[in-house]
């Protein structure tokens, strides 16, 4: 899984426009290998990031769960001490 799409499932408030459009541009920009089409693909590349997003959108509206919603700043605080064990340095 792409490192920079994060989880938007469960969240209170549930997951913005923005958040589902930047996980599907994500997704394109691995699955086709580039970050900036070439003009002859940019409709394609743009048609996959809309369609993605939207059928993104009716995946997290039906998803349904028993566990208590997340909260975004708990979860980047967690995020970022796992990030920090990562990649911390030998002293």
């Amino acid at each position: 899984m792409c490192r920079n799409i994060h989880p938007l499932n469960n969240f209170e408030p549930a997951a913005t426009d923005d958040e589902v459009h930047a996980a599907a541009l994500q997704f394109v920009r691995k699955i086709s290998g580039s970050t900036k089409p070439s003009k002859v693909n940019e409709e394609a590349f743009n048609r996959a990031v809309h369609e993605i997003a939207h059928i993104s959108h009716h995946l997290l509206e039906d998803w349904v769960t028993n566990a208590p919603p997340k909260n975004r700043e708990v979860e980047a605080a967690k995020a970022k001490e796992r990030s920090a064990k990562r990649f911390a340095t030998a002293s």
